[in-house]
């Protein structure tokens, strides 16, 4: 493996020189702590984080978040911002799922209430969500004329059919409803794996978690935010676009693969497929794009639905009455155009997010009115059986990430890896001797999802605290568990 050099030039910041390969156009800028760093070093991370500086048009330097790990093209917890007309897009800078990201919903109830019945909760949360590849259990099945008008709206089409409240939507990233999706803009495939995956976790690290409020760093800022004290309850929800998106991007590096050619950029690896931003294909991707965006969106939309109804079944009692209300719903991958200061001047760009949350710092007129004196609400969930943390997004994440931080801990074995370290029976063993309860349709899955196949969660939220791009509000510790 190429071995790539690095500046440490601060606490938890290195850098990759201009000079390591003919072509770049701007250093790679990687945030982390030693231990996080040397995680890196093991893959190709910092290669591929070399590779996204070459990309035309990019701005400032190729981020890599304290998370990073290698992925397709990008690195996952890869952010790069491209200028809005001299610029790329990249298929390989959102990712196959297209709108992973995390939603959180505060409670009324403490830990007490639930304990007695946590049980029968995630039992009820099983059979009422689908989940995994090939989840019969409950599905909310469209004909395709649905579903284009569901990629189309987003999350408002969903509540006016009985799905949600009206304040939903508004708790959403874009509310819910990307602007610019165009479903002539998708494939034949691509509708038909949508059809029957509305409402469903999906498998490998998507889950539905049950988690009471573990510690408060920012009392004010959590209080905002809808947590009120310790042994609050309450439901993260993480899932994607699933096979929906997986066929836009893979649809849609075939087209940028040829654009490649047309327009004659060359780049190190293939995988960063790209194609001018004001070109027609580029064009067409964001139309597809926008869709699986609204996709994933109605996808976590639809799961709350079922836990609202979960939770009410169990408890006797009205959804509303127990509270069930969404703090945010934040998007990981996903490419944006936003403006930001670059050397003193505001410039539109093209910010692609992979495996990065959005953090933008108080006074943001992008995120909710009532979060404009705390800053955005931020999720980095654990896993199973680590901790969860809530952000707020701080303002030097505009200077360092383009307004992003981490959205998770973070791979450090690969799945193939992990099956062989792991037993999922043990996980489950294990974790159940720990008071969490985790429900699953593949052993082998959880297996491939154990705790210790991730990076330590509280090292990658402690950098981007000291970094002040996101800061620590509140801890969530697991008490239910539903796996993909």
């Amino acid at each position: 493996m190429e071995s790539v050099p690095l500046e440490r030039i601060g606490e938890d910041t290195w850098e990759i020189p201009v000079s390591f390969r003919d072509g770049m156009r701007v250093p790679g800028r990687v945030y982390a702590d030693e231990e996080l760093m040397e995680g890196m070093k093991g893959d190709r991370t910092l290669l591929q984080c070399s590779n996204v500086a070459h990309l035309p048009g990019i701005y400032k330097f190729a981020v890599t978040l304290p998370d990073g790990h290698e992925g397709y093209g990008f690195p996952i917890g890869g952010v790069a911002a491209t200028d809005y007309e001299e610029g790329v897009i990249s298929p390989g800078g959102v990712g196959y799922d297209i709108n992973c990201g995390v939603r959180l919903l505060t409670t009324n109830m403490d830990a007490g209430d639930l304990e007695p019945r946590v049980r029968a909760v995630a039992e009820t949360l099983f059979k009422r969500v689908p989940s995994g590849l090939g989840s019969q259990r409950k599905q909310f099945r469209l004909d395709e004329a649905e579903l284009r008008a569901l990629v189309e709206e987003g999350v408002p089409w969903l509540i006016e059919r009985g799905m949600g409240r009206p304040e939903d939507a508004g708790s959403c990233e874009e509310q819910g409803s990307m602007a610019g999706a165009d479903p002539e803009k998708l494939s034949k495939r691509a509708l038909q794996r949508g059809l029957a995956q509305v409402g469903t976790l999906g498998s490998g690290n998507h889950f539905l978690e049950v988690q009471r409020v573990d510690e408060i760093y920012e009392p004010e800022v959590a209080k905002a935010f809808g947590i009120h004290g310790l042994d609050q309850v309450t439901v993260m929800i993480h899932t994607g676009s699933r096979g929906f998106g997986h066929q836009v991007c893979s649809d849609y590096l075939k087209t940028m693969d040829r654009a490649m050619e047309k327009y004659r950029v060359q780049l190190p690896d293939r995988e960063l497929a790209c194609a001018p931003a004001q070109s027609p294909e580029a064009a067409d991707y964001r139309g597809a794009m926008a869709c699986a965006v609204n996709f994933a969106f109605c996808n976590r939309q639809s799961v709350t639905h079922w836990v609202r109804e979960s939770f009410q079944e169990v408890f006797r009692q009205p959804s509303e009455d127990l509270g069930l209300d969404i703090v945010y719903d934040v998007a990981h991958n996903i490419a944006k155009l936003e403006t930001h200061t670059v050397e003193g001047v505001n410039r539109r760009v093209w910010v692609h997010r992979k495996g990065a949350t959005r953090a933008f710092p108080p006074g943001s007129a992008e995120i909710p009115e009532r979060y404009r004196g705390t800053g955005q609400p931020v999720f980095i969930p654990g896993t199973m059986g680590t901790s969860s943390f809530v952000l707020a997004g701080a303002p030097r994440s505009m200077e360092l990430t383009f307004g992003s931080t981490p959205h998770g801990a973070g791979r450090v074995l690969s799945r193939s890896a992990a099956k062989r370290s792991f037993r999922g029976e043990e996980v489950q063993r294990s974790l159940r001797e720990r008071g969490i309860h985790v429900l699953t349709d593949s052993m082998v899955g959880l297996a491939e999802e154990a705790s210790g196949a991730y990076k330590n969660v509280e090292r990658v939220v402690d950098v981007s605290h000291r970094l002040g791009i996101g800061i620590k509000v509140a801890r969530l510790r697991p008490m239910a568990v539903v796996k993909g």
